[in-house]
């Protein structure tokens, strides 16, 4: 009998579609993500340990129908620093109150200038689901 080689992955990173590939990285940049890289029509943006590709490709189905979901420890200061930012002024970003919601995360919603929804959370403080990540030591 063999054994097969225990699968191993190192990251995940979605492909983000922009309408305005310019427009977009100023928007991430602003945002808080730092770009890293770029060629061929892929920008590579990340923050701590999350990235995603930012792509010169837009697709509105695809855009209008791409959740993402970034994990933060302190939901008030990325809202805050949104707000600080006039993201919403500056590039037509739609912008949510932060809500705590039912399964666990206290969250606000942004829509980019592509159309794609970002939703920001952090877990909600003495919430505890079977299968939920750990909050972050302090």
């Amino acid at each position: 009998m063999s054994t097969a080689p225990a699968l191993r992955a190192i990251e995940i990173k979605a492909f983000v579609p922009a309408k305005d590939f310019e427009l977009s990285k100023r928007f991430f940049t602003d945002l808080g993500f730092t770009q890293r890289s770029e060629g061929g029509g892929v920008a590579y943006f990340n923050v701590d340990g999350c990235a995603f590709l930012l792509q010169d490709f837009h697709e509105p189905a695809l855009a209008d129908n791409l959740v993402m979901h970034v994990l933060v420890p302190d939901v008030a200061a990325w809202r805050a620093h949104v707000e600080a930012q006039d993201l919403a002024g500056r590039y037509g970003a739609r912008l949510t109150p932060v809500v705590e919601q039912p399964w666990g995360i206290t969250e606000f919603v942004l829509i980019d200038p592509s159309g794609v929804c970002w939703h920001i959370g952090q877990n909600t403080p003495g919430f505890q689901p079977v299968g939920r990540l750990p909050d972050p030591l302090p």
